[in-house]
């Protein structure tokens, strides 16, 4: 760091605090505005993104039309977290002018370079800065003192360029990742609608055809038109035991010094899976308390605290009482199946419990829930698919945390 010097912003850039709001004037010249929010959820000002329309006057576009390499930060904000909340212009872009509640800042040349000051504004010991430095009660600014004020360590500007340029092609594989997630997270949402309403043909390992296509493979029930090679029962069917479980007392600490995991609704994630085991409890705190220990690949559902959330149980593990096991019978259930099946089928179960304000799920409810079974076997066909897309997903997201971890180590 002994090659790097430390500058205030007032020696890097050029800070204009931009006045031109939403509003349209029909004596000035139509633009496209870049208003806060394009500023606030986009590192890189480009012209992929969608700009309002705006007006400004000879003046406002002389100060405020953004060009590449400024680098723009919101300037106020309802919390002081949103503050200078950084974004470059990447590209030339006709007709584009700075919004209202932002500051340019503009790089003198060869002071400073856009996407390096972008990035450098991110880091944490900055932001602190600037959260210190806002003022305001129920709204906070940045004065252009404390910006020009702000000191900013910065090595030469070869160097400047290098460091952007690592960040920036990390960026781009984030977000085509992030892309790509989203995508699988679509034909994840697709594929679960076709194989809980078609189903797949055993003989051919593909799609049904659809009941518009092909009526004469459906029959009519009371919760819509099913093939006719599927079961229609309610969920009490298919499960050998719906167990609830309970908190060991927390005033003996003995108990929460075993080896039995325990987990609470708060434990599990979006993903439909449990996230980091916080707490481990003994069999003495089993035995002398409501909890009980569902045994590993058994379905875990949250139908109090987190209602809707679910999970495979990865290992033995013992539950609170937001949870409810579900022991299913192996004979005509399939565990992956029915937890696919589950991630559809919470949504309709989510209901205020009667007489209290917790959201939960109503366990008469969950027993009596009418479903539509295929055969085992094509329950394992379905599940299969199902995992596979998962799969793809995890490894996805794994990957952008590894990004994600990257560009916060350079």
């Amino acid at each position: 760091m002994s090659e790097w010097n430390n500058n205030k912003l007032s020696h890097l850039v050029d800070i204009r605090v931009s006045n031109v709001d939403k509003k349209r004037y029909p004596n000035k010249k139509k633009v496209k505005l870049c208003n806060y929010m394009d500023a606030y959820s986009n590192d890189y000002i480009t012209s992929r993104l969608n700009y309002s329309e705006g007006s400004a006057d000879l003046n406002e576009l002389n100060r405020f039309s953004l060009i590449p390499n400024d680098v723009i930060i919101t300037k106020d904000s309802e919390t002081p977290e949103d503050i200078a909340v950084s974004s470059v212009v990447v590209e030339k872009i006709n007709n584009l002018v700075c919004g209202y509640h932002l500051a340019i800042l503009r790089p003198r040349e060869n002071r400073i370079y856009g996407p390096f000051l972008m990035h450098k504004l991110k880091l944490p010991q900055v932001q602190k800065y600037f959260f210190r430095i806002a003022s305001g009660s129920t709204r906070y600014g940045l004065t252009i003192s404390g910006i020009e004020n702000t000191v900013l360590s910065h090595p030469q500007i070869p160097h400047q360029r290098k460091i952007a340029r690592i960040l920036t092609t990390v960026d781009n594989i984030i977000e085509k990742t992030e892309s790509a997630i989203e995508k699988y997270k679509a034909i994840k949402q697709g594929m679960m609608h076709d194989l809980f309403t078609r189903g797949i043909d055993v003989k051919t390992g593909k799609l049904r055809p659809s009941y518009e296509d092909a009526p004469e493979l459906y029959r009519e029930t009371e919760i819509g038109m099913i093939p006719k090679e599927w079961d229609l029962g309610v969920l009490n069917d298919y499960c050998i035991s719906f167990i609830n479980g309970g908190t060991p007392s927390t005033k003996n600490a003995a108990y929460w010094q075993g080896n039995i995991p325990w987990v609470t609704g708060a434990d599990f994630l979006e993903t439909f899976e449990i996230g980091l085991i916080r707490r481990k409890i003994t069999n003495e705190a089993v035995k002398n308390s409501a909890t009980h220990v569902i045994h590993k690949g058994n379905i875990l559902l949250v139908t109090r605290t987190g209602v809707g959330k679910l999970a495979i149980a990865p290992t033995d593990i013992a539950i609170s009482q937001d949870i409810t096991g579900l022991i299913l019978d192996s004979d005509q259930a399939i565990t992956n199946y029915f937890y696919y099946y589950f991630q559809r089928l919470v949504k309709g179960f989510k209901k205020v419990n009667q007489g209290t304000s917790i959201n939960g799920i109503i366990r008469d409810d969950l027993i009596n829930c009418p479903i539509h079974v295929p055969k085992t076997t094509e329950q394992t066909v379905v599940a299969a698919k199902l995992h596979h897309i998962d799969n793809r997903l995890k490894i996805g997201q794994q990957y952008l945390n590894k990004q994600i971890k990257l560009k916060e180590r350079e």
